[in-house]
């Protein structure tokens, strides 16, 4: 492989707090080893629109505790497209830039999985969204944020429901994968949590409420995952609003209020310590990899593996919940 010389670094899909701090370290990284570095806005359609700015050290200063990202996101349906793909790799070829790095989740990897393999350019990712869904890694960038994001706004919440004696249903976004609301509704104390990745969901919150123990408690939390295969939480409580209309009941929808905020101590630390070793990895002649953290380590993991895995919930935390939901 050809001496790196110039890399370029782009976040893509949904934003998650911990990405500017992402691309400090990518950019900081770089400088450190005498590379170049240009930022790329506005993810692949950036790439294919020429959107291309020089970094050094002194432009990503100030931004680690910046949610967000600075060099902002978008989706782009072109660059699913040959034609697409071709004028990214054209512009990049203009620009000299020797590889890539992506910060993103699946959507993300697929992409860069595939130009790499087109173009043969080198290709890391770093994971970063909230949803924490991600195979091959214990943590992605912006899951820490949102989890303690969700965790103070259902606190004020529960405020509310004591002082009514209400219902309330929370929803959280996971679309696929429930680590948001599990986590936190065990952080929380809530009552029931609604996940994509359980079933028999429906059957279980109505004995819940029947149960002795519901009518001993004031107020209740039910948490749902947007993705909950009973629907988001206006459908949930409308069903039991039905069947139980003695029951005081509300909803409160969080929205992308989880996706937003400065980023957490550990998610700075992890982008830090992940931008890092993303550069690492292509000094190291790494392709086509993404950079995760497992067991407090640094790892790495083929695009191939991140996307076609699936992530699992832990049956331990589902019994943990159960347990202390009484």
């Amino acid at each position: 492989m050809a001496k790196i010389k110039k890399i370029a670094v782009l976040t893509s899909g949904g934003d998650a707090p911990g990405m500017n701090a992402a691309v400090r370290a990518v950019v900081r990284a770089a400088q450190y080893h005498k590379i170049k570095v240009v930022g790329i806005e506005h993810g692949y359609e950036g790439m294919i629109n020429g959107e291309f700015v020089d970094l050094t050290s002194i432009d990503v200063r100030n931004i680690i505790q910046r949610g967000g990202t600075f060099l902002r996101s978008a989706r782009s349906m072109e660059f699913k497209t040959k034609e697409g793909r071709a004028t990214a790799h054209q512009n990049l070829v203009e620009k000299k830039i020797d590889a890539l790095i992506v910060i993103g989740g699946d959507g993300t990897f697929t992409g860069a999985g595939l130009f790499s393999q087109e173009y043969d350019i080198p290709c890391i990712g770093i994971p970063g969204t909230i949803d924490n869904d991600i195979f091959g890694t214990d943590f992605t960038i912006g899951f820490d944020t949102a989890l303690n994001t969700v965790v103070e706004a259902i606190d004020k919440i529960k405020d509310t429901a004591n002082s009514h004696d209400r219902m309330f249903f929370i929803e959280v976004m996971g679309r696929d994968a429930g680590f948001i609301a599990l986590q936190a509704g065990i952080a929380t104390g809530a009552e029931a949590i609604l996940i994509p990745e359980v079933e028999g969901q429906e059957d279980k919150l109505k004995e819940f409420i029947l149960t002795e123990s519901h009518n001993k408690k004031s107020s209740h939390i039910i948490l749902v995952a947007e993705g909950n295969k009973l629907g988001g939480a206006h459908e949930v409580a409308k069903k039991v609003a039905e069947d139980f209309p003695d029951l005081n009941v509300r909803v409160s929808v969080l929205g992308h209020i989880q996706r937003g905020g400065a980023p957490t101590a550990f998610d700075r630390f992890l982008a830090s310590r992940l931008g890092v070793a993303a550069v690492d990895a292509l000094l190291d002649n790494q392709r086509s990899i993404m950079v995760g953290y497992t067991n407090h380590e640094v790892v790495h993991v083929p695009f191939n593996k991140t996307i076609k895995g699936h992530r699992n919930v832990s049956k331990e935390l589902l019994e943990v919940a159960d347990i202390l939901s009484i």
